[in-house]
């Protein structure tokens, strides 16, 4: 892993899905295989495999504390082509330095992690006022998410983490993306302890090459991703727990 820190010359961007995005770092240390953010490449100049690479934005904090003074109060995603909570933020604490701004200045804020470290920030977030933590996890199985994820963070810590979270009265949410074998089997395990549900497939688009130079891009129509919808809308009606399919 090579790992160096860089000075970014702005931290809070406009978003496709919130309005704000901070992105922590550039790169990511999971590297999973699927991942849409490895396209950051093309303007990082980073030649390194996605992966292999983690930059720290130092002055992220600075650089927030300044720009949130300038800007509408707005919710702000964290993150969107980084994992804020990867290993790498347990030493450098960048996350934590900008949800400190955030929740003091009662900006809402979006987490998407596969960390349960975020449940270090638990005293932070307590003090949010519209502060919702969600966990990306695409199967139950834990040999699956070897295949795909082999650097992530465990599946059973995912859903303790969401446990732990929920049980001190953060609003939570599950990621259930990108579909893989055994996501069929995660509402009931999480019912209880997210609030609502995501679910969306892979973007064969941006992943590794192996799914395009092995043709697996044909599974995009695939009767798998039908099948796993339909089982998943009707556990979610059973369970109470809204959920929003994004294919």
């Amino acid at each position: 892993m090579i790992i160096k820190e860089i000075h970014a010359k702005s931290i809070v961007s406009p978003s496709k899905i919130y309005t704000y995005v901070i992105n922590p770092y550039v790169g990511c240390h999971y590297g999973c295989t699927y991942c849409y953010a490895r396209y950051m490449k093309r303007f990082t100049g980073h030649r390194e495999p996605w992966g292999d690479f983690v930059d720290i934005k130092a002055n992220a904090v600075e650089l927030l504390r300044k720009e949130i003074t300038k800007k509408k109060p707005d919710c702000v995603w964290i993150s969107g082509v980084c994992d804020p909570y990867q290993p790498i933020e347990r030493k450098y604490k960048v996350t934590r330095g900008c949800m400190e701004i955030l929740v003091d200045s009662n900006w809402p804020v979006r987490i998407q992690t596969k960390s349960d470290l975020v449940v270090r920030d638990l005293d932070i977030l307590k003090k949010g006022k519209d502060c919702d933590v969600g966990l990306s996890i695409g199967t139950a199985d834990d040999g699956i998410r070897r295949l795909f994820e082999p650097k992530a963070t465990k599946i059973e810590e995912r859903i303790d983490a969401l446990k732990e979270l929920h049980a001190a009265g953060i609003q939570t949410y599950a990621m259930i993306a990108p579909v893989l074998p055994g996501a069929e089997e995660l509402i009931p395990l999480l019912d209880g302890m997210v609030d609502y549900l995501y679910v969306d497939r892979m973007n064969y688009g941006y992943a590794h090459p192996v799914y395009t130079t092995k043709g697996l891009e044909k599974y995009e129509r695939n009767e798998f991703f039908s099948d796993v919808k339909r089982i998943m809308l009707r556990q979610s009606e059973e369970s109470g727990i809204p959920c929003t399919i994004l294919y």
